[in-house]
């Protein structure tokens, strides 16, 4: 029986980081699924999805523990059951940098159930102006009831408010 297991790990970046994950898995008969990582400032971080033999968790577990140079968090995965086919938008949001734009946006978006599956976010220096320029990008989950056309409205009152522009397309 294969159980899949969610990881979490962070760390001071350096060359070998996931090459050491993914032998460690390797090595305990498990199979990497899927997995976001980035190296933010002289940090490493990412997500995992892995799935190893039931009898080979506690070993792959310990083996972890023994990165000493990442830490390591280990949850069972525990899927959703979906009760309808889930519904995805795409939303893109540029505009001058400044604090509060990530907790207005998802405001707006938590304020109508919609579940944010990705984002990305970083600042750039504006090509003209050299000013600071922030930039986002999200995967959404739009709950049952809530179209493009009925989000579009509240995006529109938060990005007014703190002067971004935004793109909201359905994925297909």
């Amino acid at each position: 029986m294969q159980v899949a297991l969610v990881l979490t790990v962070i760390g001071r970046d350096r060359t070998g980081l996931v090459e050491a994950l993914a032998r460690a898995v390797a090595e305990h008969g498990g199979n990497w699924l899927e997995s976001r990582m980035c190296r933010l400032g002289g940090e490493f971080a990412g997500i995992l999805r892995v799935q190893v033999p039931a009898q080979r968790r506690f070993a792959l577990e310990q083996a972890l523990t023994r990165l000493g140079e990442l830490s390591v968090t280990i949850r069972e995965d525990e899927p959703l059951a979906a009760s309808e086919p889930a519904r995805f938008a795409t939303l893109e949001v540029i505009g001058p940098d400044r604090p509060g734009i990530v907790r207005e946006i998802s405001h707006a978006l938590a304020a109508r159930g919609v579940n944010v599956e990705e984002l990305a976010t970083e600042c750039l220096s504006a090509p003209m102006s050299g000013e600071a320029l922030f930039q986002a990008r999200a995967k959404l989950r739009l709950p049952p009831g809530v179209t493009l056309a009925t989000l579009r409205p509240a995006l529109e009152a938060a990005a007014a408010q703190i002067g971004v522009d935004f793109t909201l397309s359905e994925l297909k």
